[in-house]
């Protein structure tokens, strides 16, 4: 679409603030206008709108406004029932990508080191101890730990469960989404993590262009997760 405004900024509304192109307020997709908890986050929000498009009149898209869409996802479609976006990123703890280990010893020796401490972590702080099998079929995880991870979905505000609603499926795992959303990992090593088993395949026979692509969208991805949920408690 055609950019149609000079000026985005953020400016206070109600008990939180709203983003205004050149004075009038941006409008979700089916709805009333944006209106979000934080000033840092409606800032950040605005700016994504300043750059689009470069000025009057430039063509933009929607892809120049990430976060955008997912905050705009969160609120009208999560906000109202946010139990069924629960649910959904919970089915990723019945095949988290930490609990499938490799045949190849020394591919499971660098498994076993850097994602243990995790499951580790998520059996002590979310109460959600999981089962560890190596190769591909399927394990099945204790019921209880299961429960535990959906509680913990369940707490989280709806900005910070839109976050992991990113995060979790590019990531492959739930532990690592939760990490993150928990300050245990950031980004980048998130990312290093679930690239685990590729970058040991890479190590061996070299670089594929299809699968550095994959990962070039996985890094965005989480790291657009992870500054939404740092903007979200700002």
């Amino acid at each position: 679409m055609k950019r149609f405004w000079d000026k985005a900024e953020a400016m206070p509304a109600g008990a939180g603030f709203a983003v205004l192109l050149d004075g009038r307020p941006l409008r979700l997709p089916g709805s009333g206008p944006l209106h979000l908890p934080r000033r840092r986050l409606a800032k950040a929000v605005a700016e994504e709108w300043q750059r689009a498009g470069g000025a009057r009149d430039g063509e933009m898209s929607m892809e120049e406004v990430p976060l955008t869409r997912v905050v705009a996802t969160a609120l009208e479609r999560m906000a109202p029932d946010p139990a069924p976006s629960a649910a959904a990123l919970a089915q990723y703890g019945m095949s988290d990508l930490l609990c499938y280990r490799a045949g190849e010893p020394r591919l499971a020796e660098r498994q076993a080191r850097d994602w243990q401490p995790l499951l580790d972590w998520a059996a002590l702080q979310l109460d959600a101890p999981l089962a560890v099998t190596t190769g591909l079929m399927p394990v099945a995880q204790p019921p209880a730990s299961l429960a535990a991870l959906r509680r913990r979905l369940d707490a989280l505000p709806v900005l910070e469960l839109a976050a992991l609603g990113v995060a979790v499926p590019a990531l492959g795992s739930l532990v690592l989404g939760l990490a993150l959303a928990q300050d245990r990992l950031d980004a980048a090593e998130a990312c290093r993590l679930a690239f685990l088993d590729e970058t040991f395949q890479q190590e061996l026979w070299g670089q594929d262009a299809e699968a550095m692509l994959r990962q070039e969208g996985v890094i965005r991805d989480v790291g657009l997760a992870a500054r939404l949920l740092r903007l979200a408690r700002e």
